[in-house]
């Protein structure tokens, strides 16, 4: 079997009310909680990726502000290792409800909601990156040099 690594983007949006949105989804046969996340696709800017999870998860429209780190994960479930592309967003405009195919729905969450969530949270990265975010790191987004933006 050859290795192949995943390039996900997630992003972590805080609200002015300091809730953190949020995609309930159905994975593995499991209802979980994640930042909008999703893999990056074919001939796709990263920045791009970000963008059309989020609408596609939570019906949001989002503006990547700062990268906020990568993150490697290696899925105990599946065995697959995940490089994630993590950035810090502002929710712009909320233009649909129709959400991606195994997503419940989009929530508005406390930090203290998310970590009551325990198990149920899709990785460990959704604490880490939030936990991130909270201590100060934020890097431009020039950080990404991609050729097709």
């Amino acid at each position: 079997m050859t290795w192949t690594p995943h390039a996900t983007v997630a992003v972590v949006v805080e609200d002015e009310r300091g809730r953190f949105l949020m995609v309930e989804e159905r994975s593995g046969g499991r209802i979980v909680f994640n930042q909008p996340a999703g893999h990056v696709e074919e001939d796709e800017a990263i920045l791009d990726a970000v963008k059309r999870e989020a609408l596609e998860e939570t019906g949001w429209v989002i503006e990547p502000e700062h990268f906020l780190g990568l993150y490697t994960y290696k899925a105990p479930t599946n065995g697959v290792t995940y490089y994630r592309f993590c950035f810090i967003g502002r929710a712009r405009q909320q233009v649909t409800d129709e959400l991606d195919t195994g997503i419940i729905a989009a929530h508005w969450l406390t930090l203290d909601d998310i970590r009551k969530l325990g198990d149920k949270l899709r990785s460990p990265l959704v604490i880490k990156s939030i936990e991130d975010y909270r201590k100060g790191r934020r890097y431009p987004l020039d950080v990404i040099a991609d050729p097709q933006t």
